[in-house]
């Protein structure tokens, strides 16, 4: 096993753009730290294999208080066998992070942290309803980086409204802030959320991919400018700072995921637990299973490999899809990717399908063509 993923379901408010599962109710949090401890024990005999990453999401793991992610990384501690050197990551938000808070993190097993910045705009964290400001985010990721070495913030681009040069602002204000590592993803509108509701009702302009390219290509010369390298689509790091628990899940290694609408994989079987904080206390208190369950087939598992693999600096091995899923899968990604080589997306290195620079962008576009249906 690679990894535990321990999903926090609270926030303190809804992001416009965010579909992923939360509550603002904080007034189950203490149920909740107990209920997900209690599935990192019943789930304990699922794997003997070494942890090597324990990674809290969300939602906000950060409204926890440092004695409650304590308790949850102590739990992980006494039910696996954890490596020697863990990578230890905790998501966290600007205002949660006060100068007594960073302490405090850095005196536990925690040793990185992820910031989530979005924009150094109070326009745009407006627009986003982010819960902190511009000076917020300067201010706890100046403090943060005095005591964590390794930290990696993330950024949105595409914003609408938002121009190439105040992009290119903000990717250089987390490079003078010293940070090895940064995440950037464009702005998605998806289904439900607020940020579909204002573009429906006109309050907001809908993003537009033509700006999100342009942001994009901005990002990948600025940062590999400044020494940092792109190992996967969306993930910059300086040598030796790559997310240790991101590169395993795009590796297919496995891993646990507790807490509501945490997913698991086993290098088979993918589950997921269901995104619904009352369902998930009161299976895990009847002891019922909280979680859905399938079987990848051969094609599942190498179509994830191709997504995966295409996304990152290690592409997709010819030799690895013979081995693992045999010569009518190898034939089919060699016959589908004629194409996208010849027109100078894709490439072939050393037996290794990989996406150029013209392809980076588009990558999840063009996986989809190399499919097996």
């Amino acid at each position: 096993m690679s990894g535990i993923y321990i999903h926090i379901p609270f926030c303190k408010q809804a992001c416009t753009y965010c579909d992923f599962h939360f509550s603002t109710n904080l007034s189950k949090k203490e149920d909740m730290i107990r209920a997900i401890a209690a599935e990192l024990y019943h789930r304990k005999t699922e794997s003997q294999d070494v942890v090597e990453t324990i990674y809290f999401g969300g939602g906000t793991p950060s409204v926890l208080s440092v004695a409650e992610i304590n308790f949850l990384i102590e739990a992980v501690y006494a039910n696996y066998t954890v490596s020697a050197d863990p990578e230890i990551t905790v998501e966290a938000n600007p205002d949660d992070l006060t100068s007594e808070k960073i302490n405090q993190f850095s005196q536990t097993k925690i040793n990185r942290l992820s910031v989530g910045v979005q924009s150094f705009f109070d326009a745009d964290l407006k627009l986003m309803n982010r819960a902190h400001n511009a000076s917020e985010a300067l201010k706890s990721i100046e403090g943060s980086v005095r005591l964590f070495p390794n930290i990696t913030i993330d950024l949105i681009y595409g914003i609408p409204g938002m121009s190439n040069e105040r992009w290119r602002h903000n990717v250089q204000t987390a490079i003078d802030l010293g940070v090895p590592h940064i995440s950037a993803y464009a702005l998605t509108v998806e289904p439900k959320t607020a940020l579909k509701k204002l573009i429906e009702n006109g309050k907001v302009i809908a993003p537009r991919d033509e700006v999100a390219e342009n942001h994009f290509h901005i990002l990948r010369e600025m940062l590999e400018a400044n020494g940092f390298i792109q190992y996967e689509i969306s993930n910059f790091g300086k040598p030796g700072y790559f997310s240790r628990n991101n590169s395993a899940y795009w590796l297919g290694k496995r891993y646990i995921g507790v807490g509501p609408s945490a997913h698991s994989y086993d290098g088979k079987h993918r589950s997921w637990n269901v995104a619904n904080n009352s369902f998930y206390l009161k299976g895990i208190a009847s002891g019922k299973p909280v979680f859905e369950r399938e079987v990848l087939s051969a094609a599942d598992r190498y179509n994830e490999y191709v997504m995966t693999g295409l996304r990152t600096i290690w592409g997709v091995s010819i030799d690895k899809i013979k081995t693992e899923f045999g010569i009518v899968f190898s034939e089919h990604l060699l016959r589908q990717s004629h194409r996208f080589v010849n027109q100078g997306f894709l490439v072939w290195e050393d037996e290794v399908l990989k996406a150029t620079p013209a392809g980076k962008f588009l990558t999840d576009g063009l996986a989809s063509d190399l499919f097996m249906v």
